[in-house]
């Protein structure tokens, strides 16, 4: 392992300066083992995840009004609305409860990209998974940050980190607002550093401001360690995590006794976008109650599914869930499906049976398609809605039901009155309380979620280790129109785990095979800030770069003698397309760092690495 000793410098804290240390991204490099502690003056920028691939999962989809930074939903605000929006809050709030509100959503917004990083890039080291937070805060625009150096130790529960940052928008619109401060003033910055160092690290770090912009400096310094070693600040940490919920002492409440709801226990349902949440909160309102539900919605997007999330949160969550597909059901057999049948009431009716009424007893039923139910169904249904009894096919004799009845339907039933295929009175009967159930492209936020939730279902069920999506997939994924509803993406989704290899990742290739997304009217962003379709390229594998590789080799085909000659001027070719990038060259051709390195050792290309001294 190579090291290097620095020579004396002038700095305010940090490991003495005359030690001699080992760059992190260097020793990660050649241990190829996860780091805990470490000590770094000049973070490397090779691993991953990179900033052309943050740029990569930064999604443009002008089509349906979404910006997708991989699976979180993102807005392109105006910095002067930002601050109108900042201003606004510490007229309402005043100054300290202002700064501590803007903190909280720094913190939250700091640990939400850190658990994307780790989620999104889980097989990178640590370190890289921690030089993406700087790279994703100059990504989302809010300053260009320069890391001074850090150090830190897991175990230990030891960590520094010293930043600047330049043209910081929150000093900016404090000065056009308010002029210069009297103290720092980048809060909801200072607050998601603390929040992504955190999460990643998994211990409380409190970042605060050494010199700020807003003060009158050239630029932002700060830095961050554990919250104990900030004594009298230390306290207010908690309030980044529990709003309006910190006691006296500076402590957070518990939680881990708090009660879980029955909703919570039991509940499959994901619902995050706000047409969802608000169908959810109709469901919760009525589910209590005795009501006759109407869910209307197109087909696939999981009426069944609500309707067993009704029956589970009401107070016949104990008794039986019978669905019944009413278009399913042959005509001439609907009324004895639904009612029963006595014996002897038709040829071939050898034993007397119940229907779906009277095996829902105590419990809830639930009829899908009820707009195909035949007329003669249609005015016994009214009956058992109107006087809660019914008769079997062939009996004379009312049996009494204490069922609920959900109903679902993906006609507009009020159209079918009116074209008198369906009982008007039956229709008021139903209509006690509608809910709307949005399709999936009225609720895209989700998207992300119920891939991932298919994604972990599918893979344990084909048996398969599936580390998950491609960007590109998950770019068409959020870009299709979905016909099919959520429906058709859990079949995208099995198919994807099917054609995957185990151990890989679903491209598109795998989810869409016969042509039928088109991600046209989506954009990425280059490494050069400019939008770029998302639609993949003719060359899957390597896009631009690798056609460039090609055509550069191949004025040097001629003359070859061997494989191992043509293998050595490809990775000759793919560092110079890299800018003697070894990570990134090693990404082109498809190798791991390590083998890339190896190989180019081997060849002369890169000297040897230089041994550490024996003690």
């Amino acid at each position: 392992m190579s090291t290097r000793k620095r020579p004396p410098v002038a700095r305010r804290d940090g490991p003495p300066a005359d030690v001699e240390t080992v760059s992190l991204a260097e020793a990660s490099r050649l241990t190829g083992r996860m780091l805990r502690r470490g000590a770094s003056t000049s973070p490397q920028e090779e691993g991953r995840p990179s900033l052309k691939d943050l740029t990569e999962s930064l999604l443009f989809s002008p089509g349906d009004g979404r910006i997708w930074l991989d699976k979180q939903r993102m807005v392109l605000l105006h910095s002067s609305t930002f601050g109108a929006i900042r201003a606004e809050l510490l007229h309402a709030l005043g100054k300290e409860q202002g700064r501590q509100a803007l903190e909280r959503v720094g913190y939250a917004q700091g640990k939400r990209d850190a658990e994307l990083v780790m989620e999104r890039w889980a097989d990178e080291d640590s370190l890289s998974q921690w030089q993406a937070g700087p790279s994703m805060h100059t990504l989302q625009g809010f300053a260009r940050v320069r890391t001074l150096n850090y150090e830190f130790d897991v175990d230990e529960g030891v960590f520094r980190g010293e930043y600047q940052w330049h043209d910081s928008v929150e000093a900016e619109e404090h000065i056009a607002k308010y002029g210069l401060s009297d103290g720092p003033v980048c809060w909801m910055l200072t607050a998601y550093v603390s929040g992504y160092a955190s999460t990643m690290l998994g211990f409380p770090i409190v970042c605060r401001e050494r010199e700020c912009r807003g003060t009158g400096h050239a630029s932002c310094e700060l830095v961050a360690k554990p919250a104990h070693e900030w004594e009298s600040e230390a306290p207010g940490f908690a309030a980044f995590v529990f709003p309006e919920q910190t006691s006296s002492n500076g402590r957070a409440p518990s939680v881990c006794n708090a009660p879980v709801s029955r909703s919570e226990q039991r509940d499959p349902v994901i619902d995050l976008s706000a047409p969802f949440i608000a169908a959810r909160q109709q469901l919760e309102l009525v589910a209590p109650t005795q009501a006759t539900v109407l869910l209307r919605g197109e087909s696939g997007v999981g009426k069944e599914l609500f309707a067993k999330t009704l029956h589970e949160l009401s107070a016949r969550c104990d008794g039986p869930f019978i669905a019944v597909n009413c278009a399913a059901i042959p005509d001439n057999l609907v009324e004895a499906e639904l009612f029963g049948v006595e014996r002897g009431a038709y040829t071939g009716a050898t034993n007397s049976r119940p229907g779906r009424f009277e095996r829902a007893q105590g419990g809830t039923i639930f009829l899908d398609e009820i707009a195909s139910m035949t007329a003669s169904a249609q005015g016994k249904l009214l009956r058992a809605l109107q006087e809660r009894e019914i008769e079997r096919v062939g009996g004379t004799k009312s049996i009494h039901t204490d069922v609920r009845v959900v109903a679902a339907t993906n006609l507009d039933l009020w159209q079918e009155v009116e074209a008198q295929r369906f009982r008007r009175d039956l229709f008021f009967r139903l209509n006690v309380f509608p809910i709307d159930i949005p399709s999936l492209c009225e609720r895209r936020d989700d998207i992300p979620f119920l891939v991932e939730h298919f994604l972990r279902g599918y893979s344990q069920l084909h048996k398969k280790q599936i580390r998950g999506l491609t960007g590109r997939a998950m770019q068409t994924l959020l870009a299709y129109n979905y016909p099919g509803n959520v429906r058709e993406l859990q079949n995208l989704i099995e198919r994807g785990v099917i054609c995957a290899r185990d151990g890989g990742l679903i491209d598109s290739a795998q989810i869409f095979r016969h042509g039928e997304a088109s991600p046209g009217g989506s954009f990425i962003l280059g490494t050069q800030g400019r939008l770029r379709s998302a639609a993949p390229t003719k060359l899957d594998t390597g896009g631009r770069e690798l056609r460039q590789m090609k055509s550069a080799t191949k004025d040097h085909v001629e003359g070859v003698q061997s494989l191992v000659e043509m293998e050595r001027r490809l990775c000759v070719e793919a560092l110079d397309l890299a800018n003697q990038n070894v990570a990134a060259a090693a990404r082109k051709l498809g190798l791991t760092r390590p083998t890339l390195e190896y190989r180019l050792r081997k060849w002369g290309i890169l000297p040897q690495p230089r041994r550490a001294k024996d003690a």
